[in-house]
């Protein structure tokens, strides 16, 4: 489901603020969950094909697979290549630095189920507590800001899967050096 960007941030930006929005994921009515997990549901995707090969070098496949919840901010290959470019280096040597590449995928990923529509109505902008420990923001103009000061935007959201949901953006965002 797509939503317009402005409703998106807005939804975004209130709930991964909000450490309770965790009670969202899981609950007894959520019947029409799909079957994959979110780690399925971008190894079916090929625009994800870089961040499944990041998430199996990294050891992060098993935990990504569990129950969840999880809300992941998923970089597309094109985000991956900037960012390659950027840092100047090849993909095979970022797959094989498997400290950085843990950091940097679970800065993509939240402890909590948060679907744009569970979100609308928190000020902006928004810190947000990522699984590896640090934060990034949410702003009022659709976008991420990571901990470096680099900006992501959000180009889809609520890919759901059967223990939380995949949020779709333009950039791999980094946490602070």
């Amino acid at each position: 489901m797509k939503m317009d960007r402005r409703n998106l941030l807005a939804a975004l930006a209130a709930g991964l603020a909000v450490p309770m929005l965790s009670a969202c994921g899981g609950s007894d009515d959520d019947t029409h969950e799909p079957a994959n997990t979110v780690v399925d549901v971008a190894a079916g995707d090929p625009q994800f094909s870089i961040l499944v090969e990041a998430v199996q070098a990294a050891g992060l496949v098993e935990t990504l697979s569990g129950p969840g919840p999880f809300t992941v901010f998923a970089p597309t290959n094109d985000a991956f290549a900037a960012l390659l470019g950027e840092l100047g280096t090849t993909k095979e040597a970022l797959l094989a630095d498997t400290d950085l590449l843990t950091a940097v995928l679970t800065y993509h990923v939240l402890s909590a189920k948060v679907v744009a529509a569970d979100v609308q109505a928190l000020p902006k902008p928004a810190t947000v507590d990522t699984v590896q420990g640090s934060s990034f923001t949410v702003n009022a103009d659709l976008s991420i800001t990571d901990g470096r000061g680099r900006t992501a935007m959000l180009v889809a959201t609520d890919v759901m899967a059967s223990n939380g949901v995949i949020h779709v953006i333009d950039k791999v965002i980094l946490p602070p050096a």
